[in-house]
């Protein structure tokens, strides 16, 4: 699956869009017709502790999925993002199984 990583306003580690693509590759096994990702990683200026928010927004075909988690660290939060959109993707293959 083709992973686009934007940083706003700071560079990424070469480390952390490796770490996203491993984790989002895996997701593949969920629903294999995924067809990209757009993932935006962000630092709130706020002064709470948890202020990494990483966004994803994956295509698939007739639909569109967004998660948004706000974390510690950007693993941690793209961590969560993959359990839900795990939850998201097997809903949909059993949505679409039912229909054909």
């Amino acid at each position: 699956m083709k992973v686009n990583v934007h940083a706003v306003n700071f560079t990424v580690d070469r480390k952390l869009v490796s770490f996203i693509q491993e984790r989002m590759d895996k997701l593949e096994k969920y629903y294999d017709k995924v067809v990209a990702s757009d993932v935006f990683l962000k630092v709130d200026n706020t002064s709470d502790k948890a202020n990494k928010v990483f966004e994803i927004r994956m295509f698939v075909p007739g639909d569109d999925f967004m998660v948004q988690k706000q974390c510690k660290s950007f693993e941690e939060a793209t961590d969560q993002a993959a359990e839900c959109l795990e939850r998201l993707l097997l809903k949909r293959k059993e949505k679409v199984r039912a229909f054909a």
